[in-house]
């Protein structure tokens, strides 16, 4: 049986060098609050409001390092609260995907694209994918026993990199959906 580590991925902003000094002004560096589990992946300390047409979402969470792109990440509840599109997709695949205006303390970006919802995926090097028996971009399926919320996940991507860590990534819908809290195993079922 093949486990995995699962990790609820909250909504989170990545951001260029260029829109992090307009948000927080010029020649301005991100703060490492926390590592993540991928290396070279942290939170940051810094803030930024992301604005729908509905609403605001206040204060949410920048992860560094900086990004060939700006990407905010949200839940498919956070986006329908603020009014915004978000399709599911594979970090980086952000055409067509939804706009917003991020707030900082400094400025304001207005983004024609960059929202989506994080089509769940799991972290894989390549001596994980081989004992596990997955290839880059294979799609499984993975279990997750709670108390009373036991539930199986299709649609997972994964996602092989020498870089990464073993880890699975779900948003906060996906967690709560599952009863998923730290720590929480899920079964790989390809």
């Amino acid at each position: 049986m093949a486990k995995v580590l699962v990790e609820t991925s909250a909504r989170h902003v990545h951001v260029t060098k260029q829109d992090l000094e307009i948000l927080f002004g010029e020649g301005y560096e991100l703060t490492v609050k926390k590592m993540l589990s991928q290396p070279g992946q942290y939170a940051c300390a810094e803030r930024v409001d992301v604005v729908g047409e509905k609403k605001t979402l206040a204060g949410v969470s920048i992860l560094g390092p900086c990004r060939k792109e700006t990407q905010v990440e949200l839940s498919l509840t956070d986006a329908r609260s603020i009014g915004v599109k978000a399709p599911i997709r594979e970090s980086g695949d952000l055409e067509g995907s939804g706009a917003c205006k991020l707030v900082g303390p400094k400025g304001e970006v207005v983004l024609e694209k960059g929202v989506i919802a994080a089509k769940r995926h799991i972290h894989m090097t390549p001596a994980d994918a081989e004992q596990f028996g997955c290839q880059d971009k294979d799609i499984v399926s993975v279990r997750i026993d709670s108390d009373g919320r036991s539930l199986t996940f299709g649609d997972v991507v994964v996602r092989v990199n020498p870089s990464y860590a073993l880890a699975m990534h779900i948003d906060t819908d996906e967690s709560n959906a599952a009863c998923a809290g730290p720590g929480t195993m899920g079964e790989v079922i390809k």
